[in-house]
């Protein structure tokens, strides 16, 4: 489990990375290359979640009552 401390850290390194390339192709008007920035930031995000809150991954990965499994 990551620590208060090493989620901040994480996601300042995750904001101004991801957020300087998405600008960057936006700017250079390469909206695939922004749209696939915006998705790998998105997955970054929710793998920092699940390892903050490995609880939360689980929930995830469970189908809830009723529902079926894709």
């Amino acid at each position: 489990m990551m620590t208060s401390h090493q989620l901040a850290d994480e996601l300042r390194r995750v904001a101004t990375t991801q957020v300087s390339d998405i600008t960057r192709a936006v700017k250079e008007g390469q909206k695939s290359i922004a749209l696939n920035e915006v998705r790998d930031m998105a997955r970054r995000l929710s793998l920092l979640a699940d390892a903050f809150d490995p609880k939360s991954a689980t929930e995830k990965a469970e189908p809830q009552d009723g529902a079926q499994a894709a």
